[in-house]
């Protein structure tokens, strides 16, 4: 597998990587509007936020594909990047659990890995150490739940694609909730090893 560079390129802000970022976050707010508007009474915009899931996850993908083609990659990126995801899959998690279209223990066990990484965050900064650098298992983690809601909510309506994209949605959400918590498992190992021997290295994350 081809080792992916990681390295901090540049110090410039406003590139098109750290565009689609923002971009990404300020769809956030509209998202979680659209999706939670019929449980106060309002209209049915399902359509329209699984337009900005789906906008998401391929600007996910191009944010860091392009900064890593363009040499690109700044410490502006390595911050907007997870925050976005981070974000996404908590606001997704919301909407759909209030919406009752995900089942609330299965939300716990996602919230769950997200409260265990934040323990850890105040241990690294206490020997000196920032959150460590995204990793390609923690990136597939999150591409699997951002492809999963999506399908789970076009699975959630009665047209005739709807049953087959509910089957294909639990599948990616069971294979990312794996992936999620096993990056979650590694970044505790990794974390230890580097306090351990104190380098400064970030070699993995989340």
């Amino acid at each position: 597998m081809e080792v992916q560079e990681t390295r901090v390129q540049t110090d410039r802000v406003l590139t098109i990587p750290n565009l689609l970022s923002m971009a990404r976050l300020v769809g956030v707010p509209l998202f979680l509007w659209l999706i939670l508007w019929p449980v106060f009474d309002g209209p049915n915009n399902d359509g329209w936020a699984l337009l900005i899931l789906m906008l998401s996850g391929i600007s996910d993908y191009l944010d860091g594909k392009l900064a890593r083609r363009w040499g690109q990659i700044s410490r502006v990126g390595q911050l907007l990047d997870p925050l976005a995801d981070r974000l996404y899959v908590f606001s997704t998690l919301v909407g759909l659990t209030w919406r009752e279209i995900l089942p609330w223990w299965l939300t716990g066990i996602l919230l769950a890995r997200e409260v265990f990484i934040a323990a850890l965050l105040p241990i690294l900064n206490r020997h000196g150490y920032g959150p460590l650098q995204v990793s390609f298992l923690g990136k597939a983690a999150t591409f699997n739940l951002m492809y999963a809601f999506p399908l789970l909510l076009l699975g959630s309506g009665d047209s005739w694609i709807a049953r087959p994209a509910e089957i294909v949605s639990w599948a990616f959400i069971w294979w990312g909730t794996v992936l999620y918590w096993w990056a979650a498992i590694l970044y505790a190992v990794q974390a230890r090893q580097i306090i351990r021997g104190g380098t400064g290295s970030s070699v993995s994350t989340v």
